[in-house]
C-alpha cells in the first residue's frame, strides 16, 4: 500500500509540519520503513525506489508486512485533526497559562475566543461592558474565576451563567446592576465568593440567592437596600462573611438572618437603623464573632438583644445617637473583647452595665457626654488593656476607678474639663504609683479649673494646691503611714511624694530673696549627710538637701522599698539605678531659661556606691514636648559634678521636657525617669538679648551677627581685589603682545625654505585639502605664480590637472603626469 501523493513515507503531510513533532511519528521515522539494510549487515540505509518491492528472501515477507503496518499507522496519524490551541482575542493578554487577561482594554462587549475550554480565570474588569448575554460564557465550561468589576453592566441575562457549573469566584462589584433576577445564580452550585458591592440594587428576595449553598463570602455593601425581609439568606447555610454596610437599611425583619448558623462576620454599619427592638433579631447567628453596627441612627437597644451571641468578641456601636443604655444591654456577652461606644450621646453609665463583660480588653467611650462615672463601673474588667475616656465632660473621677484593671497599659483622659481639687487626690496618687513602675508614662491630666491652676498638669501639682471645691467637701482623707510590727514603716509612694513636695523650690527661694541653692560636692563617693531630726527654715533656705523622714533613716540597701529605723549615720549603699532614681533623686527645678539654653538643678540624698562601680553619674534627657519618640537626645555629666546642668542649642519658643536619671557602673534604669522631669518653654528670639543682659547684670557683649557680616564683607572685598588684579594683568599681556607683532619686520619665507633649482610654475589645479588653507586669498591670474609672501611652496607636479595637461601635451608627457599622480596618491 502506497501513501497518497504528496505525503511522506511515514504518512506526514508537508502542509502540517506539527505531525512530525509527536513521539509516535518520530518512532515511525526511525523505523526501517523507507530504508533497507544491505545483505552484508552494513549500517547504511538506501531509500526504496517508488513502485519497487523489497527483494524476496527468507525474511522478505516479514519485512513487507511490517512495512505495510507502519504505512497504515502513519496514514492514520496524518488524518487526525490538528491540535487545539487557544486563540487569544486581539486586545487581551494570554501569556499566563489558563488565564485570559482582558482588564482595562476599553472593551464594550465580551470578546469571543475560538476554543476556550481550558480557561480557568477570565478577567474583564475596568472596561465598558454594558450587558451580559446568554452566549458570552456558554463555552467556558471549566471557568473557576470570573472578574467583571468596574464595568457598566446594567443587565444580566438569566442564562448568562448557565454553563459555569465549576465557577467558584464571581466579582460583579462597581457596576450599575439594579436587581438580581431570580434563578440567575442558581447554576453556580460551587460558588464560594460573590461580590455584588457598589451597585444600585434596592431589593432582595429569597430567590435572589437560591442554589448558592456553597457560598462563604457575600458582599452587598454600597447598594440601595432599604429593608431585609424574612429568610433573605436562607439558602446559604455555609455563609461566613456578610457585608451589608453603606446601604439604606432602616428595617430588619425578625427572621432576616434565618439560616445563617455558620455566620461569623456581619457588618451593618453606615445604614439608617433607628432602633433594634426585637431580642431575636440576631438569635440564629450563634457563632457570630464580629458585629458592626456603627454609623447608624440607633437611639434604643432592646433588652437582651445580644443575649444569644455568646461567641461575640467584637461589637461596635460607635457613631450612633445612643443617650441611654439599659443595665441588661450587654447580657450574654461573656466572650466580648472589644466594645466601641464612641461618638454617642451617653451622659452616664449604669453601675452594672459592664459587669457581664469579664473578658473585655478594649473599651472606647470617647466623644460622648459623660459627666461622671460610678466607682464600680469598671470593677469587673480585670482584663482591660485599653480604655479611652477622651473628649467627654468629666470633671473628676473616683481614685480607685481603675484599680481593678491591673493589665491596663493605655489610658486616654485628655479632652475633659478636669477640676483639680481635692477630689482628684486619689487619681493623682494612683497615677504616681503607676508612673513609678514605668507604666502609663504618657497619661496627662490637664487642669481646667480653678483658674489659678488652668493649663497645669495634675501630676506636677502638690497636694496642698488641691483645695476643696466651692460648697463641697472632700470625702477622701489623706493617706498616712501606718507602723508595722518591729518598728518598720510601710513605704507609700504617694506619701513620700507628698512629703517631698512640701520642700521649697528654687523659684520660691529666689522670690523671698535667699541666695542661690547649692549642693556640696560629694566626698569619698557619697553626698553630704544630714541627720538632724528637725530642720529650721534657715537651713532649708541654704541647702537643697531635704530633711529625713521622721522615725528613722534610709535603709542600708536601696533595693528594699521600706524604711528601717536605725541610729547609724552611715549612708545607705545603692547599686541599682532604678532604686537610685526612686529614692535618692528629688526636686528637679528650672533655674534659668533663655531662647537657646536652659539650666536645671536637682537634689540628691545621702548615699554610697560600691568602689568597683565608681561614683554615681547623671544623665540628662531632653526632647521637645509631645514628640512621638521620647528622649532622642541626652547628655552625660562628668564624675563628681554638682547636680546642675545647662542645656544649650535649643530652639526658641519651644516646649521641652527635661528629665534626670542616675548612672551606676555605666548602667541606667530601663524605665524612663518619669518622676524626675520638668517642663520648660524657651523664650522667643526677640527676648533673648534682654534675658542675656539681665543675667549678665547689664553687660552686653559684641553682636555676633554683626561681626559675622563684617567678616563676610571683608572676605568678599579681598576676593574682588584678587580677581581685578588677575584681569588687569591678563589685559596688559594681550595689549603688549599685539604691539610687538605689529612692530616686528616680516620674515621672507623664501630665504627660510630655499632650493637649488627653480620650481616649476604651478597650475590652477590645487587639491581640495590645500585650497582650504588659502581660501582667504584672492584668486591668482598667473598659473603657478607664487608670490614672495607665500609661506610654503609646493612642487607643481603634485597638483597638476592631468586632464588639462593631456589636451596640450604629448602622450609621453601625459604618461609622466600619471606617474606623478600615482606616486603622491593617498
Amino acid at each position: 500500500m502506497k501513501p497518497p501523493p504528496g505525503w511522506g513515507c511515514n504518512g506526514d503531510s508537508p502542509a502540517d509540519p506539527r505531525r512530525g513533532r509527536t513521539g509516535l511519528v518520530q518512532r515511525v521515522r526511525t523505523s526501517p520503513t523507507c530504508s533497507r539494510r544491505t545483505e552484508e549487515g552494513d549500517a547504511a540505509e538506501t531509500p526504496l525506489e517508488p513502485g519497487k518491492q523489497p527483494a524476496a528472501g527468507p525474511g522478505g515477507m516479514e519485512r513487507v508486512v511490517r512495512l505495510m503496518q507502519l504505512l497504515l499507522l502513519g496514514c492514520s496519524l496524518a488524518l487526525l485533526p490538528p491540535a487545539v490551541n487557544l486563540i487569544c482575542p486581539e486586545p487581551c493578554d494570554c501569556q499566563q497559562q489558563q488565564h485570559l487577561l482582558c482588564t482595562n482594554r476599553g472593551l464594550r462587549a465580551v470578546p469571543k475566543t475560538l476554543e476556550p475550554q481550558d480557561i480557568l480565570t477570565y478577567s474583564l474588569g475596568g472596561n465598558f461592558i454594558a450587558n451580559i448575554s446568554a452566549f458570552d460564557f456558554h463555552r467556558l465550561g471549566a471557568l473557576q474565576r470570573l472578574d467583571l468589576q468596574y464595568n457598566r453592566i446594567r443587565t444580566l441575562h438569566p442564562k448568562a451563567f448557565e454553563r459555569l457549573a465549576r465557577l467558584e469566584e464571581l466579582y460583579l462589584g462597581n457596576n450599575l446592576l439594579a436587581a438580581l433576577a431570580p434563578a440567575t445564580l442558581r447554576p453556580l452550585a460551587k460558588l464560594r465568593i460573590l461580590y455584588v458591592n457598589a451597585n444600585e440594587i434596592n431589593y432582595l428576595s429569597a430567590a435572589s440567592f437560591a442554589g448558592l449553598g456553597s457560598l462563604v463570602k457575600l458582599r452587598l455593601d454600597g447598594n440601595a437596600l432599604a429593608s431585609l425581609g424574612d429568610a433573605t439568606f436562607a439558602g446559604m447555610a455555609n455563609l461566613v462573611y456578610l457585608h451589608l454596610e453603606a446601604n439604606r437599611i432602616h428595617w430588619l425583619s425578625r427572621n432576616a438572618f434565618a439560616g445563617l448558623g455558620k455566620l461569623r462576620f456581619l457588618d451593618l454599619s453606615g445604614n439608617q437603623q433607628s432602633s433594634l427592638r426585637h431580642p431575636d433579631t440576631f438569635r440564629p447567628m450563634r457563632l457570630l464573632s464580629t458585629l458592626l453596627l456603627s454609623g447608624n441612627n440607633l437611639q434604643q437597644l432592646a433588652k437582651g438583644l445580644f443575649q444569644h451571641l455568646s461567641n461575640l468578641t467584637k461589637l461596635s456601636l460607635s457613631g450612633n445617637r445612643l443617650a441611654w443604655l439599659a443595665p441588661e444591654a450587654f447580657t450574654g456577652l461573656e466572650a466580648l473583647k472589644e466594645l466601641g461606644l464612641e461618638g454617642n450621646l451617653l451622659s452616664q453609665l449604669p453601675a452594672t452595665l459592664l459587669h457581664p463583660l469579664h473578658s473585655l480588653e478594649v473599651l472606647d467611650l470617647s466623644h460622648n457626654s459623660l459627666v461622671s462615672l460610678h466607682p464600680d463601673a469598671f470593677r469587673h474588667l480585670h482584663k482591660l488593656r485599653e480604655l479611652s475616656l477622651q473628649e467627654n465632660a468629666l470633671t473628676t473621677v473616683p481614685g480607685d476607678l481603675f484599680a481593678s484593671s491591673p493589665t491596663l497599659y493605655r489610658l486616654e483622659l485628655d479632652g475633659n474639663s478636669w477640676s483639680c481639687d481635692c477630689r482628684l487626690q486619689g487619681l493623682k496618687r494612683w497615677l504616681g504609683s503607676w508612673h513609678s513602675q514605668g507604666r502609663l508614662l504618657t497619661v496627662f491630666v490637664q487642669c481646667h479649673k480653678p483658674l489659678a491652676l488652668a493649663g497645669k498638669y495634675l501630676d506636677y501639682l502638690e497636694d496642698s494646691q488641691l483645695l476643696p471645691p466651692p460648697n463641697a467637701s472632700c470625702s477622701e482623707a489623706a493617706a498616712s503611714p501606718s507602723p508595722s510590727p518591729g518598728g518598720n514603716i510601710s513605704y507609700n509612694p504617694g506619701l513620700v511624694q507628698e512629703r517631698l513636695s512640701s520642700l521649697p523650690s528654687a523659684s520660691t527661694m529666689q522670690l523671698i530673696g535667699s541666695q542661690k541653692m547649692s549642693a556640696p560636692l560629694p566626698e569619698s563617693g557619697s553626698w553630704g549627710t544630714d541627720t538632724s531630726p528637725t530642720v529650721s527654715t534657715s537651713n532649708l533656705l541654704l541647702s537643697t538637701r531635704p530633711p529625713p523622714l521622721p522615725g528613722g533613716a534610709w535603709s542600708r540597701r536601696a533595693g528594699k522599698h521600706h524604711l528601717v529605723s536605725s541610729a547609724s549615720t552611715i549612708p545607705p549603699l545603692v547599686t541599682d539605678p532604678c532604686d537610685f532614681n526612686k529614692l535618692f533623686l528629688y526636686n528637679l527645678s528650672v533655674e534659668t531659661v533663655t531662647a537657646s539654653a536652659v539650666t536645671v538643678r536637682w537634689g540628691v540624698r545621702p548615699h554610697r556606691s560600691p568602689r568597683l562601680l565608681g561614683p554615681v553619674r547623671f544623665r540628662i534627657l531632653f526632647d521637645r514636648f509631645g514628640a512621638a519618640v521620647k528622649f532622642q537626645r541626652f547628655v552625660y555629666l562628668p564624675e563628681w559634678s554638682e547636680p546642675t546642668a545647662t542645656l544649650q542649642e535649643l530652639h526658641p519658643d519651644t516646649p521641652y521636657l527635661v528629665c534626670v536619671e542616675g548612672v551606676i557602673g555605666g548602667r541606667v534604669c530601663p524605665v524612663a525617669p518619669r518622676d524626675h522631669c520638668a517642663g520648660v518653654v524657651t523664650l522667643p528670639e526677640e527676648d533673648e538679648g534682654a534675658a542675656a543682659a539681665a543675667v549678665a547684670g547689664g553687660a552686653r557683649g559684641p553682636d555676633q551677627q554683626l561681626l559675622t557680616l563684617v567678616l563676610l564683607a571683608v572676605n568678599a572685598l579681598l576676593l574682588f581685589l584678587a580677581l581685578a588684579a588677575w584681569a588687569s594683568r591678563l589685559v596688559r599681556k594681550k595689549v603688549l603682545g599685539c604691539r610687538r607683532r605689529k612692530a616686528a619686520s616680516p620674515v621672507h619665507v623664501r630665504q627660510m625654505y630655499s632650493t637649488r633649482r627653480p620650481l616649476r610654475s604651478m597650475g590652477t589645479g590645487v587639491s581640495a585639502d590645500f585650497s582650504g588653507f588659502q581660501s582667504h586669498r584672492p584668486p591668482r591670474s598667473t598659473v603657478c605664480a607664487l608670490s614672495e609672501a607665500d609661506l610654503i611652496e609646493f612642487p607643481c607636479e603634485r597638483f597638476l590637472d592631468s586632464a588639462a595637461v593631456g589636451r596640450g601635451g604629448s602622450s609621453s608627457a601625459h604618461h609622466g603626469e600619471d606617474h606623478l599622480l600615482q606616486r603622491f596618491a593617498d
